[in-house]
């Protein structure tokens, strides 16, 4: 018996870093509740005590003894356990650890007590000769942090009872008032910390399974090995003698997309077998990461197993089922459980290459459709494998006779026998029962592997080849890198364009296909930003403002010009359709135009403002048929048009209304602030790399946009109609802004009003909050107050008013008319 293998000695579990990031969250947690929360944590502490009297009846000694005896008795039967099993180096670690657990405690409770707010000390306060006294009991924290850094209570008999005792004590030193409630909590959480800590930085003996024990299960699951080879990677490895079987192409493959140990396995009746390995320290990762995809994405993500032993039957229940049903595949032989390892032993598919690794002349029609062929296989039993990559993919060009690739027929052949010959593998993160969704996901994945390697065209049309053209149309808006494996993902980085391409060439062979990118993250960094943004201005607007005056400003208004400010609002809907129906190379009904707009509105509770409402009109014009590059040009056109509208229209209200705001020589201040800001545009454009990043955004968007705009300048009246539509809005949100400040009693010259609305909305607008939440209305106030000369409290509740009005009102109409058109299938 030969064994080749290099065993990790001490492994660093990803699980204890978890665990000691959520005990110092929940230390932190505690001592917020003993703040916030004083009288429910003292009712129960004391509700607890009640208990005291009972207590000192049964105990036949006292409480300190039975304290000191369980920090003594707990830690030396632990630590004998583990000089029993020979983990000497372990058990020194614990002892260290307890006493700088010990430490820890003793420190805590001197800050707790020097620097600690008055209710805060009393939530951890306890009566001690006479006096209130900040009370963590040092010794029990030692322990905890003993215990931890002994090990897993499921692996180590003493430290599960041991356990057991040490909430015993606490709950006796609880009970008899020795300890408060949270004290109690952080005694166990601050010793949890240490241990776990110190368990992930120094890392614990590896309880893998290797050597004797490795063979050992390998026997259990019903198999006599002669050789066990690690499989490494190809490009460590010298070739000749056991390299051969380390360095296999078709095995590698397994170690890179699964991250799992693998082994080349000889028997003794000379069988080439695979030995996957999964251990139960890599599981927490596996488990973290879709967790984490899982609440970040929009349903693309699989279903998450929470033990070790789950991760193995799954695994070999999917490889079962896509080998019944038939999918080229090596199949599963044998499962077992060794130490923390669970062993699954499968055929190996001798003579395929894995399609990363495969000389791209050797991808002919042949082969891809063979690709294709398994994955139509697997989608009519139901299987969608969720994580198809090139290296899942195997080819054996020349074709290759597969023992155990798929169901044999009655003359004893395999089904996939033939040439060429592809294996679908890697069924850990598959559906048995899968949805539509996942099966759309599989043919993105893989049109997007091939794609990578033989171009989008070809791998569009090898697709078109085998599956039915109501497959391929309805992928395109789940071809974005977000929604691909890991490795593709980082393949496609490398080859920026290639997703583009192949949306371009599935339109080219389908045009009525939907190629525009589903919206798939719930949450990025730009959400982030975005709450951060809200709560700061939020803050700021809270702290600034006087809620008694508001009241008694809110108490004097007039209800009649708050009824008419909202009509406004709604009026604008109207304004914006007009103006799309008159851009749109398509005829679009008003009224679901008009729905669509209202519709805007409730996106623009989680988009920034101004992205809403164009994200939406896209939406509408792809919907009908219009190309995805002239939908761009159109709402661009919108936009533009929009801001221009809004110019001309300020220009010309000063002239008539005869304002006394200087529309000639500005003043020194802002003609100082105006040349500024040139200066630095000026300089940013000539650094090269902004002025390719400046022109690279704004060149395609014109040379979109001006077509379109030459077109609808030879057409008047659609011109009249856009120009109608946004004056309609222009004049809705001024004229409620105007009907709110009346609505208090108060007036300004329209143009002043107008400017005002429009620069403060400008200005809030900028900040990338949802709708420009908190920060419009920051500008607002701002504008209002110290530009037309309203009193803050008055000027806080004209804005308050117009923003409950003309937003917040309106998101349920807009939540209707979304509702109302998904149904109908417009948006």
């Amino acid at each position: 018996m030969k064994i080749v293998d290099t065993p990790a000695v001490r492994v660093h579990h990803p699980a204890d870093l978890m665990g000691a990031a959520l005990a110092a969250a929940g230390i932190a947690l505690v001592l917020v509740l003993a703040v916030y929360a004083q009288g429910t944590t003292s009712g129960l502490t004391e509700d607890v005590q009640g208990f005291a009297s009972l207590l000192r009846r049964l105990l036949f000694v006292p409480v300190a003894v039975l304290e000191g005896l369980i920090t003594i008795i707990a830690p030396i039967a632990v630590l004998t356990e583990l000089v029993l099993r020979r983990l000497v180096r372990q058990a020194f670690e614990a002892i260290a650890v307890g006493a700088v657990a010990v430490v820890l405690a003793l420190v805590t409770t001197w800050v707790l007590t020097e620097v600690g707010s008055v209710e805060l000390r009393a939530s951890l306060s306890v009566w001690s000769a006479g006096e209130r006294v900040v009370t963590i009991p040092a010794l029990l924290t030692g322990t905890a942090g003993l215990l931890t850094a002994a090990g897993a209570r499921n692996r180590r008999r003493t430290a599960s009872w041991s356990w057991n005792l040490l909430w015993l004590a606490l709950g006796v030193a609880l009970i008899t008032g020795l300890v408060t409630l949270p004290g109690a909590l952080l005694t166990v959480l601050i010793g949890r910390v240490a241990g776990l800590t110190s368990r992930y930085l120094s890392g614990v003996q590896s309880e893998r399974a290797y050597g004797g024990a490795l063979v050992d299960g390998v026997r259990r699951a019903g198999f006599e090995p002669n050789r066990l080879i690690r499989v490494r990677d190809v490009t460590a490895q010298r070739p000749g003698g056991d390299d051969d079987l380390a360095t296999d192409l078709a095995a590698v493959a397994i170690t890179r997309y699964g991250d799992n140990r693998v082994y080349a396995m000889t028997t003794v009746d000379g069988d080439r077998l695979d030995v996957v390995v999964l251990d139960g320290d890599r599981q927490v990762v596996g488990v973290l990461t879709r967790w984490w995809r899982s609440v970040r994405l929009r349903g693309i993500e699989g279903r998450a197993v929470v033990s070790l032993r789950q991760a193995a039957e799954r695994a070999a229940l999917l490889s079962y089922a896509a080998w019944s049903a038939g999918v080229c595949t090596p199949r599963l032989l044998g499962l077992a459980e060794a130490e923390d390892s669970m062993i699954l032993i499968q055929d190996h598919a001798h003579g395929a290459v894995p399609l990363r690794d495969l000389p791209t002349e050797a991808l002919t029609d042949d082969v891809l459709d063979a690709v294709w062929d398994q994955l139509r296989v697997a989608h009519t039993a139901g299987l969608a494998h969720r994580s198809l990559t090139s290296d899942v993919v195997l080819v054996a060009p020349q074709g290759v006779r597969a023992p155990g690739s798929g169901p044999e027929d009655p003359t004893g052949t395999p089904a996939c026998d033939g040439a060429p010959v592809a294996f679908l593998t890697g069924w850990e993160s598959g559906d048995v029962a899968s949805s539509h969704l996942a099966r759309r996901m599989d043919i993105s994945h893989l049109l997007a592997v091939l794609a990578l390697r033989v171009g989008a065209e070809r791998a569009v049309a090898s697709a078109a080849r085998v599956l039915p053209d109501a497959d391929l149309a309805t992928i395109g808006p789940l071809l974005q890198s977000i929604a691909l494996p890991p490795a593709t993902r980082a393949e496609a980085r490398a080859h920026k364009g290639v997703l583009a391409e192949v949306r371009e060439a599935l339109l080219a062979r389908l045009p009525q296909s939907t190629v525009e990118p589903e919206r798939l993250v719930r949450f990025g960094g730009r959400t982030v930003t975005t709450l951060a943004l809200s709560v700061v201005a939020a803050v700021v607007v809270i702290t600034t403002i006087s809620f008694d005056q508001v009241n008694e400003a809110l108490a004097q208004a007039q209800p009649w010009w708050a009824a008419v400010a909202f009509t406004l609002g709604m009026t604008a809907f109207v304004g914006s359709a007009l103006t799309l129906v008159a851009f749109s190379p398509v005829r679009l009904p008003l009224w679901r135009t008009i729905l669509s707009q209202a519709a805007a509105a409730f996106v623009a509770l989680v988009a920034p403002a101004g992205v809403g409402p164009a994200a939406v009109n896209m939406r509408v014009l792809v919907r009908r048929g219009v190309r995805h590059g002239l939908a761009v040009a159109s709402v661009g056109l919108v936009q533009v048009s929009q801001l221009i509208t809004t110019l001309i229209l300020l220009v010309l209200m000063s002239m008539v209304s005869g304002s006394q705001i200087p529309l000639g020589m500005p003043s020194g201040t802002v003609l100082v602030s105006l040349g500024s800001v040139a200066v630095v545009i000026a300089a940013a454009m000539l650094v090269p790399p902004a002025r390719q990043w400046v022109l690279g955004k704004t060149l395609p968007v014109w040379r979109q946009t001006w077509p379109r705009l030459v077109q609808l300048l030879s057409q008047p009246r659609r011109f009249a109609v856009a120009v109608i539509g946004n004056v309609l809005v222009t004049l809705s949100y001024v004229g409620a802004f105007a009907a709110c400040l009346a609505a208090f009693g108060r007036e300004l010259p329209l143009i002043d009003l107008a400017l005002i609305y429009l620069i403060g909305n400008a200005a809030g607008a900028l900040v990338p909050t949802p709708g420009g939440l908190g920060t419009v209305e920051l500008a607002l106030i701002t504008a209002l107050s110290t530009t037309g000369g309203v009193p803050l409290p008055i000027a806080t509740s004209v804005v308050v008013l117009f923003r409950a009005l003309t937003f917040w009102g309106r998101v349920p109409f807009g939540w209707w008319a979304m509702r109302y058109l998904q149904r109908r299938d417009v948006l």
